[in-house]
């Protein structure tokens, strides 16, 4: 059951020199809800997940997470949210271990060995966990940043073309990790560019295009010929 906005974003603007990337974004995600982000390139996708995530500061507007301000209350917003980024963006002289150790330690969730391995173990990389990462194929780095989802307890997920790198069965984990979280009440932020399996987890479908979100509507009744006539439309009359 979809329940009240754990996502608010009102007014969004942010600029980078003489580029305002973002110019007036209105988005709500609710708890129990998946809302996924479709944009072309250079749309502000990424940027406006950052900013979510406290990562970088808005240039006007105002957004919040569970009621707490992305700017005046970062600290209380980084204790609820978990940012998956496109790149697996781990360390690759310390091992699988030790990276989801010092991710524990940096937004203090449990670090202690068994709760580490277990996490791990969550995408089949228990029998890798005192490997150093430099000696992983990009898709068991990409199951190492992956395993954070398993390890932090957050209330809501951003996450940057999450699916990318997965074989099968690391990818039918994930799924179905996404959906438990969203069941249980999480709220889901997603940037994709396909229109396919990975928008199947969405609630709502937003485009966004010229600095703004120039659709938003429910999935459910959208097959994905629909999504694409629809994400054509919105983007060129954005353009």
């Amino acid at each position: 059951m979809v329940g009240d906005p754990l996502i608010r974003i009102t007014g969004l603007v942010r600029v980078f020199g003489v580029t305002r990337v973002l110019d007036g974004v209105d988005l709500d995600v609710a708890a129990g809800e998946a809302v996924a982000l479709l944009g072309p390139n250079g749309a502000g996708k990424t940027t406006l997940l950052k900013i979510v995530g406290t990562l970088l500061r808005p240039s006007r507007g105002r957004v919040t997470v569970a009621g707490h301000d992305c700017v005046r209350a970062a600290e209380a917003v980084r204790a609820v949210v978990d940012v998956v980024a496109h790149g697996p963006h781990v360390y690759e002289d310390l091992t699988a271990r030790e990276n989801l150790r010092f991710w524990a330690t940096l937004y203090g969730w449990p670090a202690d060995r068994e709760t580490l391995t277990a996490a791990l173990a969550e995408v089949d990389l228990e029998r890798h966990a005192d490997a150093r990462v430099r000696t992983f194929s990009a898709g068991m780095r990409r199951r190492v940043a992956l395993a954070r989802v398993a390890l932090g307890r957050p209330r809501v997920l951003l996450l940057d073309e999450p699916f990318a790198g997965l074989d099968q069965r690391a990818r039918k984990w994930l799924e179905g990790r996404l959906e438990a979280f969203k069941a249980g009440g999480g709220a889901l932020l997603l940037v994709t560019h396909s229109f396919g399996r990975e928008l199947g987890l969405a609630d709502r479908i937003a485009i966004l295009a010229g600095g703004r979100i120039a659709l938003d509507t429910p999935r459910a009744a959208l097959r994905p010929d629909d999504i694409q006539r629809l994400y054509v439309g919105a983007t060129e009359e954005a353009s």
